[in-house]
């Protein structure tokens, strides 16, 4: 199929405010999207009905009468989306070619069209993975960082990050693995939150796709930082369990270790000082940056966008 025939959909558990919302719909309807599948997990009655006014988007509410038709409702945010994902993609992705599954604040950027990349991709290819960029923080919001590739990942992080890079992965806060676009059509499959699942496997037919990011803005500034800190550390990417940043025999810890250690130790303050380094938007990391070929200018130009596709929101 050639890319005017390919059409391609994005599929997002949220809960966020209407503004937010509708930024993340208009960028990915901008970027060309055939259909937006987006589930609710907290009412939003200021979003919900330019959502369902707009003929390329279906929005879902995941009240109590949703999750009692679904069988239950998981306690886990992440068991949620994936659960929403994989019934878009069984249930109401027949008109798409191909689904993304991510998150409100990550934004799908190409240098072309989205379908002519995912057209040239071989067709045994099942699932493509985008890899993200993470957004510096504080700033105009157009600066990003690339993530660090494992074979040299140690010594570019000790220069990019001196105090905190060794504990890292990728020299990001946030994940590295990106989100996958899954060809849709098949069977028995299902979405998880960095990966898919067919016949007992993981990612069959994976392929990586080049010229796009994952636009991923996962602190805005200190202030946003810090007041998802607490959440982020109990129940969300930050939390015990997750992997650390490289094998225990090497030395390494998780985020969650990490910061509670700061934390513990330096209180608030040491947790300022860790975001300045790792986080924020200064002309000392994007040179660091730039000189390691890390530093990525992606202007999305977002409000511009949901006042095009969402002009009567106020």
């Amino acid at each position: 199929m050639s890319g005017e025939q390919i059409k391609w959909g994005v599929v997002s558990t949220i809960k966020a405010d209407a503004g937010d919302i509708l930024t993340f719909a208009a960028h990915h309807l901008e970027a060309g999207a055939h259909r937006l599948f987006l589930y609710l997990d907290a009412p939003c009655p200021d979003a919900f009905p330019h959502l369902k006014a707009h003929p390329k988007i279906r929005v879902t509410e995941c009240n109590e009468t949703y999750w009692r038709r679904m069988g239950r409702r998981p306690v886990k945010h992440q068991v949620r989306q994936s659960a929403n994902a994989s019934r878009a993609y069984q249930r109401q992705a027949g008109d798409v070619d191909w689904l993304l599954h991510c998150d409100v604040d990550e934004f799908l950027w190409s240098a072309g069209s989205v379908a002519a990349r995912l057209a040239a991709l071989p067709s045994d290819t099942r699932c493509a993975r985008v890899r993200p960029v993470e957004a510096l923080a504080g700033g105009g919001g157009t600066a990003f960082k690339g993530y660090l590739p494992v074979a040299d990942q140690d010594t570019r992080a000790a220069r990019l990050y001196p105090q905190f890079g060794k504990h890292l992965k990728g020299g990001f806060l946030s994940h590295v693995q990106g989100k996958l676009f899954t060809r849709t059509g098949i069977d028995g499959l299902e979405i998880r939150i960095h990966n898919i699942l067919l016949d007992g496997g993981m990612n069959p037919g994976q392929a990586e796709l080049d010229g796009l990011d994952l636009c991923h803005f996962h602190a805005a500034d200190w202030q946003s930082w810090i007041s998802h800190y607490r959440y982020r550390l109990q129940k969300g990417s930050y939390r015990a369990g997750l992997a650390p940043s490289r094998s225990r025999e090497t030395g390494g810890i998780t985020a969650h270790e990490l910061l509670s250690t700061i934390e513990t130790d330096h209180g608030e303050a040491g947790l300022r000082i860790f975001f300045d380094e790792v986080c924020a938007d200064s002309p000392d990391l994007r040179n660091r940056l730039q000189a390691e070929g890390l530093l990525k200018i992606r202007n999305l130009d977002l409000d511009t966008k949901r006042r095009k596709h969402f002009p009567e929101f106020g």
